[in-house]
């Protein structure tokens, strides 16, 4: 075992550590950058490398392989070099971690080409024992850098190295090329000295070792760069069935003998292939309604080989949702930007809606542009976190599989949706592509429109009248959900007159139909009939939809059918940067003065009306999300190490659900 430089035998004093502290802490302006570094979360910065004031302002870090001192930070003049304290950081892990005798590793190694030297030299350099031979070449960069893998590359070939290393701290690349290959592979780890490749890709992986700790969109940008912007296939779908296929082995895993994970790499990428594929093709057989049995994986083994490097360390199953919902979000652009009208709606508005309406363990929840499926996975988080707080998990998926229904008329998002619920509880079975406003096209022979038919026919409203309700089973139109949450598309106007005839809110003030009609009119009177008399729900409308002088019919209509709860304005930043439009939230619940056919909520002629108007959205101009901070500057983080958006959503939700207990409203008794 190497022998450790003299630096990791000595001690800093605490104010050396504050020091250095307050210096990594300017350097990485962003404190969330700073905890952000994900390669070197086992280490404690502050006492591993020592940051001092040799000259007035300026600050260095000694570098012990050099036996010279760094400039890392300039006061004066507000510079710093983010890449050296990276270089360091790996210094130190490869001496710590990875065992490398000091003697065997260069920093700043120029690097020819041919009789010429390349203008920038390499970071670091391993030797191979003969203290000759390059083994691994390491690229460092800034953490707020995203580029230099092909720069990476061109130092491999110069340099006849078998390895190659690029990371920025928060996300890396190991490159390997099995000679004599000129396919650029990656390892998952760099071996250790007394390691060899094949050591690294024939270790066995339990579900204990995946990290929860990732961003898996960095990962997915690193797999375009790497091989699939140019590999010939639909990214979205390839990555979405890796995923799937991971799933799987993650729920496999856990009743396999030492909870060992199949999801993993091996030095052969054929083998790899055949491996993930069964994984992907099991997987469709276990959890039908995704994918059909004939589809395949379409990437090629090479291409493979490298993505499932890049994912088979990462903990899906039970994983913070978010951080996959945010994925599928990138894999979207279609979708992300707009173009169907369609936008992810920010979790914090979700939050908002879903804490008003107050869902509970015994009610059908619906959504009829679910999308991704975010107010269905909040919902029933919610019911969770509440009603079955204490209940065992199979009475939590359970739940998940009964109540919670979604239709969308988009493939993508469908398939998102049910993957989320899924990871989420497996209640991926009542998630539908059909389009809402037309339950007229869900006639069909297709097995999906089957399925879909007979199990939203189990939630038709049944009145108790032969007549009225043997109508409805052929038409579709009335149901009896309890909760109905949704952000229709606002983009387009809808043309066909058969339709519009279909819906009473389409007239105009004279009575009568125009020829095209706004989508978002007839999504309030389509979710005022998919819930129960009593049911209560919340959509996201454009603003001018409820407060135009020319709408007053429309806001007639919604009087006579419902109580309207609450209106509340959203921020024109909350959906950008897809869209500035301003919007509002309407919550509703369906007069009804039966208490046969739901909750009771008689027709009233005059009654208050919650109103509010966030002025904090969470998001600054350009869309960015903007986090809380305490008076020093600092990110405020929750308990799980997370930045708290800083918005005012929580606190509007808390004064309506004071209100609603004032004005006894049965959902919040």
């Amino acid at each position: 075992m190497p022998k450790l430089p003299d630096p990791f035998s000595i001690k800093p004093t605490k104010e050396q550590v504050k020091i250095t502290r307050e210096i990594i802490d300017a350097i990485f302006k962003d404190p969330q950058v700073k905890y952000g570094l994900r390669e070197f979360s086992k280490l404690k910065i502050e006492e591993v490398l020592q940051v001092f004031e040799k000259e007035k302002g300026k600050f260095y870090t000694r570098c012990f392989k050099r036996d010279k001192d760094i400039l890392v930070y300039n006061k004066n003049k507000n510079t710093s070099k983010p890449e050296e304290i990276i270089r360091q950081l790996w210094l130190i892990r490869l001496i710590k971690d990875y065992r490398y005798p000091l003697e065997r590793i260069e920093l700043e190694k120029d690097i020819r080409f041919g009789r010429e030297v390349h203008a920038k030299a390499a970071d670091i350099v391993i030797y191979q024992k003969d203290k000759v031979t390059p083994y691994i070449i390491i690229e460092v960069k800034s953490p707020t850098e995203e580029k230099g893998i092909d720069q990476l590359k061109t130092y491999l070939n110069a340099e006849g190295s078998p390895i190659g290393v690029w990371s920025n701290g928060k996300e890396r690349v190991i490159l390997y090329r099995p000679y004599p290959k000129q396919f650029e592979d990656t390892l998952t780890e760099i071996p250790r000295v007394d390691q060899t490749v094949n050591d690294v890709l024939e270790e066995r992986k339990t579900l204990k070792q995946l990290t929860s700790d990732y961003n898996l969109i960095e990962r997915i940008k690193i797999l375009e760069e790497l091989v699939l912007a140019n590999a010939g296939v639909d990214v979205f779908q390839e990555i979405f069935k890796l995923i799937y296929a991971k799933l799987y082995d993650e729920k496999e895993a856990k009743s396999r003998l030492d909870q060992e994970v199949y999801f993993r790499k091996s030095k052969d990428p054929k083998f790899t292939f055949d491996i993930i594929n069964r994984l992907f093709k099991e997987s469709v057989e276990e959890w039908p309604g995704i994918f059909n049995r004939y589809d395949e994986i379409l990437l090629s083994p090479d291409h493979l080989s490298v993505c499932v490097g890049q994912l088979q360390d990462i903990k899906l199953l039970d994983s913070n949702l978010e951080v996959v919902d945010a994925a599928f979000e990138y894999l979207l652009p279609e979708v992300s930007k707009g173009k169907k009208g369609q936008y992810f709606t920010p979790r914090h508005v979700i939050d908002m809606a879903v804490k008003m309406l107050n869902p509970r363990d015994k009610e059908y929840i619906i959504d009829p542009a679910s999308g991704s499926g975010g107010f269905l996975i909040h919902a029933m988080q919610w019911v969770w976190s509440y009603d079955l707080k204490d209940a065992l998990h199979e009475k939590q998926v359970e739940y998940a599989r009964r109540y919670l229904y979604g239709i969308d008329f988009d493939d993508k998002p469908v398939k998102i949706s049910r993957a989320l619920m899924l990871i989420a509880g497996d209640g991926r079975s009542h998630i539908f592509k059909l389009n809402s406003l037309n339950p007229k096209e869900w006639l069909g022979s297709n097995s999906e429109k089957e399925k879909a038919r007979a199990e939203l026919r189990e939630r038709l409203l049944k009145t108790g009248d032969y007549e009225r309700d043997r109508e409805n089973e052929e038409t579709f139109r009335n149901f009896a959900f309890d909760v109905l949450l949704t952000n229709p598309p606002f983009a387009g106007k809808i043309k066909e007159q058969l339709l519009l005839r279909e819906y009473e809110l389409v007239k105009n003030k004279k009575g009568k139909i125009p020829k095209q009609v706004g989508r978002d009119l007839l999504f309030i009177e389509r979710a005022l009939q998919f819930i129960k008399p009593g049911g209560r729900l919340a959509i996201v409308l454009p603003q001018g939809k409820l407060n135009n002088t020319n709408t007053e019919h429309i806001r007639q209509w919604l009087f006579d059918k419902a109580r309207i709860l609450a209106v509340v304005g959203l921020h024109g930043n909350t959906f950008k940067p897809h869209t500035g439009t301003k919007t509002s939230i309407l919550f509703l619940q369906k007069w009804n003065d039966n208490p046969k056919l739901g909750p009771l909520n008689p027709y009233q002629e005059d009654y208050p009306i919650f109103m509010a108007v966030s002025k904090k959205p969470g998001k600054d101009n350009s869309g960015e999300y903007v986090y809380k901070k305490d008076e020093k500057g600092n990110y405020i983080l929750d308990e799980k190490g997370r930045r708290i958006l800083d918005h005012d959503l929580d606190e509007i939700a808390e004064a309506f659900v004071k209100f609603a207990k004032e004005q006894k409203f049965n959902f919040w008794e």
